[in-house]
Parts: C-alpha cells; sequence; structure tokens
C-alpha cells in the first residue's frame, strides 16, 4: 500500500518519523512512497530535495501527484496547522483515506470548512493527537474534573491536552479563561454541563500529567505509556479499513476550544464564550 506525504515542508520531526513507524507498525504491508513539501524547511535547513534523498523516499513535483499515484495521504504540517486548509484541497476530494496531522485547524470555522471538502467527495479521514492513545486515559470514568500540565506553548502543543481532555469530558465546552504567567499559562474551561478542566503549559518543559476528579475518587496520572506507536497502530488499521477513527463532531468541538483560546490570550483573566 502506497501511503503519500504532503507537508508545508518535510524536515520536521513528525515526517522524519513516521515513515519507519508506518512500515514497522504495518510489517512491511506500507510504505511512505512520494513526498510533497510546498516550502523547503525554514528551521532544520534541508531542501525538500535532500530530505527525500537521505529518507530514501522519491519526491513527488506536486500534491496532484501524490494524490494520484498513493493509496492513502498523510497531511502533516504539524506545527502550521493555519496551512491545513490549503495542503487538504485535493486530498480530501480523493475518495482515499486521508489523515489530517494534528492539529487540525486553528478554530472551529476552519474545521468545519475542511471537513465539509471531504464530505462532498465522500473521503474518509480523520485527525488527533497522539496523546487521544495514551494508556493512562483509557478507561477513565465518572469524571467529574480534570486538570493537566503539559509542555511549550498554547498555540503548538496545547492540543495535547486539549485532546484528552475533551475526550474524557465528553461535551460541548461553554467559555473558557486564559491566564498567562512568566514561562507558563492556564486555561481554564467550564462545560456545558456545569463540570470545569484547566490545562497547564510550562514553557521550559513538563511531563503530560494529570489529576482526575472522578466518583470514585482522585487518580494522580503520568503519561509514560508508549502513545506514538498506539497512535500509528489506529493510523494504519484507518488505512486498512477506513472507517471513522475519531468522531468529526469531537474534533470540532476541541477546534471550538481551542479557537476561544486564542480569543482569551488577548483578554487575560476573563471568559470567552466557545
Amino acid at each position: 500500500m502506497k501511503i503519500g506525504f504532503v507537508d508545508y515542508y518535510l524536515d520536521e520531526w513528525h515526517a522524519n518519523n513516521y515513515p519507519q513507524w508506518i512500515r514497522e507498525t504495518s510489517g512491511g504491508e506500507m510504505e511512505v512512497s512520494l513526498a510533497f513539501g510546498l516550502i523547503d524547511s525554514p528551521i532544520g535547513g534541508r531542501t525538500s530535495a535532500q530530505w527525500c534523498a537521505d529518507m530514501g523516499i522519491p519526491q513527488a513535483k506536486s500534491i496532484e501527484e501524490v494524490v494520484e499515484t498513493c493509496d492513502a495521504i498523510v497531511v502533516l504540517s504539524p506545527d502550521n496547522c493555519e496551512m491545513h486548509e490549503q495542503l487538504c484541497q485535493l486530498p480530501l476530494r480523493s475518495g482515499k483515506p486521508v489523515y489530517v496531522d494534528k492539529t487540525f485547524a486553528p478554530d472551529g470555522e476552519t474545521a468545519r470548512r475542511i471537513f465539509a471538502i471531504a464530505g462532498e467527495s465522500h473521503t474518509p479521514c480523520y485527525s488527533t493527537s497522539a496523546l487521544r492513545y495514551a494508556e493512562e486515559y483509557q478507561g477513565l470514568k465518572g469524571i467529574r474534573a480534570i486538570s493537566t500540565w503539559g509542555p511549550n506553548e498554547f498555540e503548538t502543543y496545547s492540543i495535547h491536552q486539549l485532546e484528552p481532555v475533551m475526550m474524557l469530558m465528553g461535551v460541548d465546552a461553554a467559555r473558557v479563561m486564559y491566564l498567562p504567567g512568566e514561562g507558563w499559562y492556564t486555561l481554564a474551561i467550564e462545560f456545558a454541563d456545569g463540570r470545569k478542566a484547566t490545562i497547564t503549559g510550562f514553557a521550559h518543559g513538563s511531563p503530560f500529567l494529570a489529576n482526575v476528579e472522578m466518583e470514585a475518587g482522585a487518580k494522580l496520572i503520568e503519561v509514560k505509556s508508549d502513545y506514538f506507536h498506539r497512535f500509528i497502530e489506529h493510523m494504519v488499521a484507518f488505512f486498512r479499513n477506513p472507517q471513522l477513527a475519531v468522531p468529526h463532531a469531537e474534533t470540532l468541538r476541541i477546534m471550538d476550544v481551542r479557537g476561544a483560546g486564542l480569543k482569551a490570550i488577548a483578554a487575560p483573566g476573563t471568559w470567552v464564550r466557545v
């Protein structure tokens, strides 16, 4: 099975690691066989041609070539979600299974436009943070409140906390409040049913931690499981049998909260409606 990469620029951590993981996890049945980068890397220094030569993956001349040649498509650009709407135009009209890397979209409005492209063409697709698949988050029930910690700034890394929080709480968020500090931030989330959650990011790094208040009591979680390989297992399964891996409605809820969070950054200490 031929997997095609479409990226904003190819020399980034996900593109550097996914090919080997996909090959190993699929038992050699899937191979990244073509890759396209819209621009050369502005960070790592490798051009798309150099990346393809180093990785042993042929370079596509266009997104059209990837869509025509490959059986399934991964749209990457993990650190530039604002590019997904442009990069997804042809893949999501292909009718072939498509995984769109985190973060799916800047906000809920953009996310709805992207999913609409897939819907018009009946193209199976999904998006997620790999943290959704951490073993530590599975099987938690009767959740009353959650507080999570993680690394780095809101714009790029909050998805790794928002994804499990929204998955576990299971309902729409009503409003958010952003609280900044020197080297950290907290986003408070109030849900439609009155429950609360907070996510906190630390600029200088943090493990992924969560304190979950449940009907049976509190549970402190540190994510140590190999969530990236579990995520790749789910991606491979989706390419083999492209059923909906993550409900679009759940992804939209997450993007709605992210969009509200970005608005809240401009008005610290003020509740912003989702």
